[in-house]
């Protein structure tokens, strides 16, 4: 087991024995590396000026540097806004279409742009006006405004090529296992290779926060303050990192990050697909896990609704013991999941849809792109002839947990497929869930909400066209 964090920052590979666990990359390079263009904005992962670009063998990925824990960076390379271009040399082809566009004002957020599209440049992504669109989600402009921005990402790959990075990676089977004194104690951050570790370490270390995406816990760093003293990531742990496909469902593993299951969820259902491209921002898809979200149990989690109406199943893991539970039935309570001591999530199991079954995810929130919902409703239904054989359907935001309309459920099991029965299960939600009012809906609105919902998925699944915000915003425009 070794206790040095090893990683390339521009090529040039850095080593720091011992580091704090949680002390963020964003503090790093503003306080040690001299790399002040980085910008700390919101410290929670929302508004991009931090965003930093990190390369793993040859993938390329835009991340919050504010909320992204330094020894996660293990193994890997990093880039900053520095790094584009020397500072009498030429600029980067992303930097210059941001000049010739006149698309900076007083700069604060503009690093974190340019890295946004400098990843996208690296992945050569499309331009389209959508694609830019989502790539610019997670970066906010609180001055020049989107449009000459927008103009900079269309430009971008009108001037000649810049030759990529190299990001090889730093081979090391060994364990990380840091430890740094805090205040008499000692403070550990573990970064076990495979699953016979993590179980191990996680046996031995029973009260430790399980580190993926650090989306949700760096938040308790930066937010709550909170002090860690043990903290595992799954980071590395290859078979945490699979997505295996069957002939009958889609084994994500509980490192997956959004970014890299949506392909996979959207091939299952283009629902899905919507559902993951709606959560959050590019940075955050690209460090946080669906088994991340699961493990937090958030009563307003994306993920669950959907998941729980396709019948998704979790594999837990206790040392070298596996147990298989129904997903729905892992949420007991606010704050408290059907997981022992020292066991974790392995992968969640997604059953693909059967020929006669009808799905649907809806997310209703604030804001269109990077908000958190207000409800989100998932609705599989099966029928036989005009009669419904099954359905199952779920919501978040309604309840302390993600959680199943049983109530509603048996009004329609067994009746026939028309629009009275469906209101007659719209009417019996109330016995299901009483939401709670806040600022993201009031009660009221919940209550109504979901009951459309249902409604909304009964004629779409009946042939009425399916309407998407963004289709209207294409009449509009």
């Amino acid at each position: 087991m070794r206790d040095t964090v090893r990683f390339r920052l521009d090529g040039t590979l850095h080593e720091i024995r011992n580091p704090d666990p949680t002390e963020t990359v964003l503090r790093w390079l503003r306080t040690r590396a001299g790399r002040p263009g980085t910008k700390e904005g919101c410290a929670e992962g929302d508004c991009g000026a931090c965003t930093v670009v990190v390369g793993e063998g040859k993938a390329w990925r835009a991340v919050n540097a504010c909320i992204f824990f330094l020894p996660m960076l293990d193994g890997k390379t990093l880039f900053t806004v520095e790094s584009l271009s020397p500072p009498d040399g030429p600029l980067h082809p992303v930097q210059q279409a941001m000049v010739d566009t006149n698309a900076s004002q007083c700069g604060f957020c503009t690093p974190g742009f340019v890295m946004s599209l400098y990843a996208h440049y690296l992945n050569e992504g499309a331009c389209d006006p959508a694609t830019i669109r989502d790539v610019l989600a997670g970066n906010l402009c609180r001055c020049t405004g989107y449009g000459p921005i927008v103009e900079a990402a269309k430009r971008m790959n009108e001037f000649p090529r810049a030759e990529g990075p190299q990001s090889a990676p730093l081979h090391d089977e060994e364990t990380l296992g840091a430890a740094r004194p805090d205040g008499g104690a000692k403070r550990f951050f573990f970064a076990p290779r495979t699953i016979l570790d993590l179980a191990v370490l996680y046996y031995q270390h029973p009260e430790a926060t399980l580190l993926a995406g650090g989306t949700d816990v760096g938040l308790w760093v930066t937010k709550k303050l909170q002090t860690l003293p043990t903290l595992i990531s799954v980071n590395a742990v290859e078979e945490l990192r699979r997505i295996v496909e069957t002939e009958d469902a889609l084994e994500i593993g509980a490192a997956v990050t959004y970014s890299e299951a949506h392909a996979p969820l959207a091939r299952l259902h283009p629902d899905l697909g919507e559902l993951v491209r709606r959560l959050g921002s590019v940075q955050v898809r690209n460090a946080g896990t669906i088994g991340g979200n699961i493990a937090n149990g958030s009563p307003i989690g994306d993920s669950m609704p959907p998941l729980i109406s396709l019948g998704a199943t979790l594999v837990l893991r206790r040392g070298e013991t596996q147990r298989r539970i129904a997903l729905e039935d892992y949420f007991l309570a606010y704050g408290k999941q059907d997981r022992q001591p020292a066991e974790f999530i392995e992968k969640v199991v997604v059953p693909k849809l059967a020929p006669d079954a009808a799905f649907r995810v809806y997310k209703l929130s604030k804001r269109f792109d990077q908000d958190i919902s207000a409800v989100c409703g998932a609705f599989l239904f099966r029928r036989d002839g005009d009669a419904i054989r099954e359905a199952r359907v779920a919501f978040g935001g309604m309840a302390v947990t993600p959680r199943r309309a049983r109530v509603a459920e048996a009004e329609l099991t067994g009746k026939p497929w028309n629009e009275a029965t469906i209101r007659d299960a719209m009417a019996v939600l109330a016995d299901d869930f009483t939401p709670i009012g806040d600022m993201r809906a009031s009660a009221e609105y919940r209550q109504i909400a979901a009951r459309n919902l249902l409604l909304r998925a009964f004629h779409e699944i009946d042939g009425a066209p399916a309407t998407r915000v963004l289709d209207l915003e294409a009449l509009d425009g």
